[in-house]
């Protein structure tokens, strides 16, 4: 008998099109200058990586959405910044990753050879042979190279499956494990629910199992970030969040603390942006996790937009007159 609840489908719905609504508002602030005067140089450039990743999905998901256009006028137009490559490079612990995103993540739109030419200097590196980094950074590594078309001498994705802590996590106590490398490693394993992750059914369901047990933790914890992630990793495992249990709750939990703009107001319910946040505190507090729940509802809800006009009214005056203090 199917756990979905009465109006679960409407409130989940709700979610997904207040938190895309709210990005395509809010997406063009990551390029101005009051963005360029207010945010850290790497914050901010990380955040222009989160947004082409989400522009990526959200165009395969939901292609006519009108608020996927404000995202994708973003992002092309900084793909085509000639200083943003240099950027990527400011904070030397992140440089060859974000370096790997940007070439991954170009749109069609952005006709320049910079993403290419970072192609070429990472291949002449040793960015893309195996190293000593852990297992999960050579699936992640692997997984952007491949969506670059980048050549790379990377174990095949089930050796590095293997070679990650999933398969051995049903023993170990909630406690011990990392929701968000699990959660990342079935995202990159399965293109962020696009491929089939091509695991034997059994270890699917072992698999399965910890990422409930995981989301129930964190639903437990109020942690809205991370559930949102292990909602998605549900989805990349052919589970339907809405379905199951854990990911009913958590799916509760996340609507429940959506904003009347449509932003999730914080990572967690420890960490709510209060009543006397600054608008860019309040950017900065909410991006992320906004960024997530759109991307993981994008996959749930398969892309509807039906949401009821009044609340997508009040959504637009809202983040209006928060833009225009920024």
């Amino acid at each position: 008998m199917s756990t979905r609840s009465v109006g679960l489908d409407e409130a989940v719905t709700r979610l997904s099109v207040g938190a895309r609504r709210w990005m395509g508002l809010h997406a063009a602030y990551l390029d101005s200058p009051a963005a360029h005067a207010e945010l850290p140089v790497t914050p901010r450039v990380k955040a222009l990586l989160q947004l082409a990743m989400l522009r990526r999905y959200w165009a395969k998901c939901a292609p006519a959405d009108p608020s996927l256009a404000e995202v994708t006028g973003v992002v092309e137009q900084v793909w085509q910044r000639p200083e943003f490559p240099r950027l990527l490079t400011l904070e030397s612990r992140h440089a060859r990753q974000f370096e790997l995103m940007y070439a991954a993540l170009a749109p069609a739109g952005a006709a320049t050879d910079a993403p290419r030419a970072v192609l070429t200097r990472l291949a002449a590196g040793s960015y893309l042979t195996p190293g000593r980094k852990p297992p999960f950074l050579h699936l992640e590594a692997r997984f952007y190279a491949d969506l670059a078309g980048a050549p790379h001498r990377f174990a095949s994705y089930e050796e590095l499956y293997e070679a990650s802590p999933l398969p051995r996590a049903a023993t170990l106590p909630v406690a011990d494990l990392d929701g968000c490398q699990v959660a990342h490693t079935l995202f990159y394993l399965s293109d962020f629910g696009l491929r089939d992750p091509r695991l034997p059914e059994e270890e699917r369901g072992r698999a399965l199992r910890v990422v409930e047990r995981l989301t129930d933790h964190c639903v437990g914890l109020g942690d809205w970030d991370v559930t949102a992630k292990l909602l998605l990793a549900q989805y990349c495992l052919g589970a339907d969040p809405l379905r199951t249990p854990s990911g009913a709750a958590g799916l509760r939990m996340l609507a429940a603390a959506q904003a009347p703009d449509g932003a999730i107001p914080g990572r967690s319910a420890a960490e709510r942006a209060s009543a006397d946040t600054t608008p860019v505190e309040y950017f900065r507090k909410s991006y992320k996790v906004t960024l997530v729940v759109a991307l993981m509802t994008l996959f749930v809800t398969g892309g509807r937009t039906d949401e009821p006009a009044l609340t997508a009214a009040t959504a637009t005056a809202t983040a209006t007159a928060i833009r225009e203090t920024l």
